[in-house]
């Protein structure tokens, strides 16, 4: 038989075996499905990876099409829409150079080295934007060829493109390559891993958002680069609600709100370290207090450790190896001291300063530490990435029969405190060795399977995050998603063998007999700061009652009804209501405008009827007028 007259077979998702000429490609595979699945296809997915539709088959592949219904179909014209912007920027601004332009959550972004008297900024994105429609428009086929990494260098070094000679010459040092691959669309060809879209019309819908400087590789050592983001979507529909998004993210913008409701504020004299104000703390207090609650129900001991210890003591614990880069160091008396960017070498000598029996076990060592990190100036976001922060941490030292109990009781406590700060949508994901770890395969092999054994006891619904464990040990993380959809990692459950036999933890078993302990890192909000930042964003600063730092405005209507007000104050502060007087000489509708700005959740105006009854008239911004009270049921609305 003939090559040309020899079939292969593959298998498509339910397991049905579709027989094609050899040498088929996925167009081949989604055309022979059905024309319309072929007009639909974006891209095939072989196993777990997606190829362009021109990739060739072989005998046995599992796969399956790609289309704007699939996750990988919206990453796919989002890394489109990226050459597309290319191709637009460099036929706008001739001599301009590109660095790399990947496909991000949100969108796209690509870095670039704009001639020295080309001044981009966001007044130039409709120009590239209309560009960009243009090539979109010309149905431009995204078209890929292999070359040898000499002959690569030499086309790329020819154009004047140095990043591009310069990650060629990375894959060689690191990767050994001896191709790459490139990919055009009318003008622009990039050196490119792939996959793409079968051409430029699939892209339905882009925006270009704004311009940052990056510096190249993130070095800041190296040439700041001009990168512009954007976004793409498969339907003008689907873009314009995430258009609307923005919008309501940035009406939501916890920098804005936060000092506009006097929580917090950031100061160029410490770049990083948010200053909390007097309603910032009240509301950390009650964030603390909810933490609380869990840490009494559960049988935990409140530590604190300092802040500086010596430099040795990172040495010790592994985090020198792993993190220096992110610490902090002072010298005293000939000594050098680090900040600690983390709680748990402290938790260590604490355990480690007393003996420890089996009958102890599980010690549960609970702290709210201060931590310090080096972050780079340019990627701190308010209090969603800072420099200084408080960790609610906690360190439980317990036998390995104890680990799977243990872990259920963290999850229990994080989904009791997500539902009483408003998040439903939880996700779990188990981490698994990265790169860069500590300890051998088998204690890692060990680890990853108690925690997956822990999360299959509870039956929880979880993924697998490869690679993306602590140094130290594999860790548990939980998602929440906020009121706009977005997800934020909070908690982490994290399981340590190597930290115990660094600092030599022991404790004496049944048998009289040292034995080590293991040891869970847990943290149930993590970083206090950014969990503030969270919540924030999630109210749009409109905090529910029980969480708002002032609760009630008492707003007098005239100068001669203050005195009143402050006596319902009073009493209202007395049964442990969060309460304020407005006691401006401005008009009652100016004070309950203000009062609106200011997001309380009642408003209490008092007049001369409400003075002579000796009540108050309430208005709530949830349900409007409530009418006219005493301040015991007003207590008992608020459920003091």
């Amino acid at each position: 038989m003939s090559v040309d007259s020899e079939k292969l077979t593959v298998k498509l998702p339910d397991g049905t075996p579709l027989e094609l000429e050899a040498g088929a490609t996925g167009a081949d595979a989604a055309l022979s499905i059905g024309e319309g699945l072929a007009r639909a296809a974006l891209a095939i997915k072989v196993g777990e990876e997606v190829r362009d539709l021109s990739a060739p088959l072989s005998d046995g592949d599992e796969i399956s099409i790609v289309t704007s219904r699939d996750p990988e179909g919206l990453e796919l014209v989002r890394h489109d829409a990226a050459h597309v912007m290319a191709t637009a920027v460099q036929e706008l601004y001739p001599g301009t150079k590109v660095s790399i332009g990947p496909a991000i959550d949100n969108g796209f972004y690509y870095d670039f080295d704009f001639p020295e008297d080309v001044k981009i900024t966001e007044a130039e994105l409709p120009a590239i934007e209309a560009a960009m429609k243009k090539h979109i428009k010309a149905d431009e086929r995204f078209e890929r060829r292999d070359l040898p990494v000499a002959e690569a260098i030499d086309h790329f070094r020819a154009q004047g493109e140095d990043y591009k000679v310069e990650l060629i010459e990375d894959l060689i040092e690191n990767e050994g390559a001896e191709t790459v691959s490139l990919y055009r669309n009318g003008p622009f060809e990039d050196l490119c891993r792939g996959p793409h879209g079968p051409s430029t019309k699939r892209i339905k819908a882009i925006k270009l958002n704004s311009v940052a400087g990056a510096y190249w590789r993130g070095d800041e050592n190296r040439q700041m680069l001009t990168r512009i983001y954007g976004t793409a979507f498969l339907s003008k529909d689907d873009l314009k609600e995430h258009l609307e998004r923005i919008e309501q993210a940035k009406a939501r913008d916890h920098r804005r709100l936060g000092p506009q409701l006097g929580i917090f504020m950031l100061r160029e004299e410490a770049p990083g370290m948010p200053f909390w104000l007097p309603n910032g703390t009240v509301l950390l207090g009650l964030i603390e207090k909810e933490v609380r609650g869990q840490l009494a129900r559960r049988g935990y001991r409140e530590i604190a450790t300092p802040q500086v210890m010596d430099e040795s003591l990172w040495h010790r614990s592994g985090h020198w190896d792993n993190y220096v880069d992110d610490m902090y160091f002072m010298e005293v008396d000939d000594q050098r001291y680090a900040l600690r960017p983390m709680n748990c070498p402290g938790a260590c000598l604490v355990y480690g300063a007393e003996r420890h029996s089996y009958r102890d076990l599980p010690l549960r060592l609970a702290e709210f530490g201060r931590v310090t990190r080096n972050e780079r100036e340019g990627v701190l976001h308010g209090l969603l990435r800072v420099r200084a922060f408080t960790q609610d941490d906690a360190h439980v030292y317990c036998t390995e029969d104890q680990i799977e109990d243990e872990v259920a009781d963290i999850c229990e406590a994080i989904d009791e405190l997500y539902a009483r700060f408003g998040f439903e949508d939880v996700e779990v994901e188990l981490s698994t060795r990265p790169a860069k770890a500590m300890g051998s395969a088998e204690q890692w092999e060990r680890a990853e399977s108690m925690l997956k054994s822990a999360l299959d006891r509870q039956n929880r619904n979880y993924r697998i995050n490869p690679g993306d464990g602590a140094f130290y040990g594999p860790k548990i993380d939980f998602h929440v998603t906020d009121a706009l959809g977005r997800s934020w990692q909070l908690g982490t459950c994290q399981l340590d063998f190597q930290m115990p036999e660094r600092f030599e933890l022991s404790f004496t078993d049944a048998d009289d007999e040292r034995s080590r302990p293991v040891m869970i890192h847990r943290a149930l909000l993590g970083s206090m700061e950014r969990f503030a930042g969270i919540l924030i964003e999630h109210y749009a600063g409109r905090f529910p009652a029980w969480l708002a730092p002032v609760q009630a405005m008492v707003l007098p209507v005239a100068d001669r009804h203050i005195p009143y007000a402050l006596g319902v104050a009073e009493k209202l502060g007395a049964e442990g209501v969060r309460v304020e007087v407005d006691e401006r000489s401005e008009s009652v509708g100016r004070k309950i405008r203000d009062a609106e700005l200011g997001r309380y959740p009642y408003m209490l105006v008092v007049g001369d009827r409400d003075e002579e009854a000796g009540e108050v008239s309430v208005r709530s911004h949830e349900q409007g007028e409530l009418g006219s009270m005493d301040t015991a049921e007003f207590c008992m609305l608020l459920g003091t």
